[in-house]
């Protein structure tokens, strides 16, 4: 998927601003940029520059001035992307950005391709396949925990975790191979009861590191937050207040919402994806019913239930039942869920009997007046802090799932075999297939379609 052009981006965002930066990078793009490039100080060419130099000069297009810039030099090995590179930065007029660039094609570059810069990292072996994706990762972060998952995973630490798993069973799997030149000899290079005990082992790591996808695709994506209760409860005026702007149509009329409304909002660096909801009831207007039913597929989706209701007509006895249906339906244990009394300003006082709930977590509110709002986010923000982020090899990323989905499986397959007494020529290709699977991760084993996919989802300059 390499060749030995030199290729060329504008790599800041589409439209004018102080200052833009194009990007070049292939063999020959010192001298292609000396080409249009003169230093104020020396007035020498740049084409000899050594790596990490800082030029300040004019941009020179058929004899003419287009701006003062300033161009980086980076020499092979030690730039982005394994070979030489410039990059420019110039002011940031969107005429200025595309006489340069039409300019370094004239001289000899051509345009670059979605994530090309980063895929020649990858094949010039700066970064591994799964530091790559994470680069996309760490541009699209729009909060601090989205932010740290990438550039985690950018530094290396999932990459390491993998290899070493990968590694662990590299060595026997030498060994499994070793038997099969020897078959006919009926020897056993590779202890069958070690290589069940490491099998267990890098099983049990699988299962934990898919199952933190859990986590780390909703810390990604936003943790999915649903609003429900009855209808008329306060929950779109909740909503808004949580959001602090009128994103939902508050009504007096029961069952205003007919359509999950969502909006995503960053606390205290934790995106969180507030669900405003249809209201749970029974109804004979069928496109309420759908809303309804949305509902109920948004509670399943959340990660955390906001169950909102009107203190003033609910009984402690109909709430404590609205709890242990809540527990029955919504049993899982990642799942949590805050009861939410709202529309306390209308109260006269406060019924006791709400007391004898105190081991549940009632947060008392007045939507409309934005009263204890604040209670609410503490207390999404003490569930979040009490998760086990994972260290450095928590997964959020779907190939990598699904690559640790089916090396698991195929572990599985290896150690039944195993325990089955299955000749090695029967268990050997299971074998190969996890370690293929592993290293795929990290993009030891790959394919020009998986790269295809993975770069074209890159923006242009990176």
């Amino acid at each position: 998927m390499n060749d030995d052009s030199t290729i060329v981006a504008i790599s800041t965002p589409a439209g004018r601003g102080a200052i833009a930066m194009i990007r070049a990078s292939g063999k020959h793009a010192v001298t292609v940029a000396s080409k249009i490039f003169l230093s104020k100080k020396s007035r020498k060419s740049i084409a000899e520059a050594q790596g990490f130099t800082l030029h300040f000069g004019d941009l020179i297009i058929d004899s003419e001035i287009i701006d003062e810039v300033l161009l980086t030099v980076f020499r092979a090995p030690h730039s982005y992307t394994g070979e030489d590179m410039v990059e420019i930065t110039c002011h940031g007029s969107t005429y200025i950005q595309q006489c340069i660039v039409e300019a370094l094609i004239g001289a000899g570059c051509r345009v670059a391709e979605p994530g090309e810069f980063t895929l020649r990292a990858f094949l010039n072996g700066r970064i591994d396949l799964s530091q790559a994706e994470a680069v996309a990762d760490l541009i699209a972060s729009t909060s601090k925990s989205a932010h740290r998952i990438a550039i985690q995973q950018m530094r290396g630490g999932f990459s390491k975790k993998i290899e070493q798993l990968r590694q662990r069973l590299v060595d026997f799997a030498s060994l499994i191979e070793l038997e099969l030149d020897f078959s006919d000899e009926d020897v056993e290079f590779a202890d069958r009861k070690q290589f069940l005990a490491l099998l267990d082992e890098i099983g049990t790591e699988l299962s934990w590191l898919i199952e933190s996808f859990r986590l780390g695709n909703v810390l990604k994506h936003g943790i999915p937050v649903a609003i429900v209760g009855k209808p008329n409860v306060g929950k779109s005026t909740l909503l808004n207040a949580l959001l602090n702007e009128e994103r939902a149509i508050v009504s007096e009329i029961p069952g205003t919402t007919r359509d999950a409304i969502e909006d995503i909002i960053t606390i205290q660096g934790v995106a969180f994806r507030f669900i405003d909801t249809a209201g749970l009831r029974q109804s004979q207007d069928s496109i309420e019913n759908i809303g309804i039913q949305r509902t109920h597929e948004k509670m399943n989706q959340a990660s955390i239930i906001l169950y909102v209701f009107d203190i003033n007509e609910i009984t402690p006895i109909e709430l404590s039942e609205t709890i242990d249906e809540l527990k029955e339906t919504y049993s899982q244990p990642e799942k949590q869920i805050i009861l939410i009394g709202n529309k306390i300003d209308q109260l006269i006082e406060m019924p006791q009997e709400f007391g004898k709930l105190i081991e549940h977590e009632i947060i008392f509110i007045s939507a409309k007046r934005k009263e204890n709002i604040n209670l609410i986010i503490d207390s999404l923000i003490s569930m979040v802090q009490s998760i086990d982020m994972g260290g450095d090899s928590l997964v959020s990323n779907v190939r990598h799932l699904q690559a640790l989905i089916q090396a698991k499986q195929a572990i599985d397959a290896v150690q039944e075999g195993l325990e089955q007494h299955i000749s090695t020529d029967l268990v050997s290709p299971d074998l190969r297939q996890a370690l293929h699977y592993l290293g795929s991760i990290t993009g030891q084993v790959t394919t020009d379609e998986i790269l295809g996919n993975i770069f074209s989802k890159f923006c242009i300059g990176k």
